[in-house]
């Protein structure tokens, strides 16, 4: 694993995401949700991932981290104010990805706000480290799932990182 993880290096820096990287980025979502959102179902997941890809080209900032060879390894994207994803391949859990990217997000873009499935304490408790307060709770997603979603609005800075 040491060699693996030797070879697994990010580049510098946040960049755009391009139509020739959404097949990645819905493959990295699809990743990061079998990998952590274990209450979605299987058929949930074949009725959301053409809405991920068909949803990419209308949000307005979408961003991510890339590792060397120039593949996501992670990806945010915001639309007014709002985080509206922040995925990560699980290869590349627990390597700054998703600080990097939220605090770009919330630096550079001002995003405030967000929404966090409550089935899913390790992002809750990383949105709560990374300053981030919940403000309200519904008991459905955004497509009327009962997957309820905790709403959260940062409420301090971002220390850097």
């Amino acid at each position: 694993m040491i060699e693996m993880r030797e070879e697994l290096q990010l580049r510098e820096g946040v960049s755009a995401v391009g139509p020739d990287d959404f097949a990645r980025v819905v493959a990295v979502w699809e990743a990061s949700v079998r990998a952590t959102h274990t209450f979605v179902t299987e058929a949930d997941i074949e009725v959301i991932r053409p809405l991920v890809r068909a949803g990419l080209p209308h949000v307005p900032h979408v961003l991510c981290v890339r590792e060397r060879a120039g593949q996501v390894a992670g990806f945010i994207g915001v639309e007014d104010g709002k985080v509206e994803m922040l995925f990560v391949h699980p290869a590349w859990r627990g390597q700054g990805i998703g600080r990097r990217l939220l605090s770009y997000a919330v630096t550079t873009l001002g995003a405030r706000e967000l929404d966090v499935n409550e089935q899913n304490p390790r992002a809750l408790g990383f949105y709560l480290r990374m300053g981030f307060e919940v403000v309200g709770r519904s008991a459905v997603d955004n497509i009327g799932k009962p997957y309820p979603l905790l709403h959260m609005c940062i409420r301090r800075a971002l220390s850097p990182g």
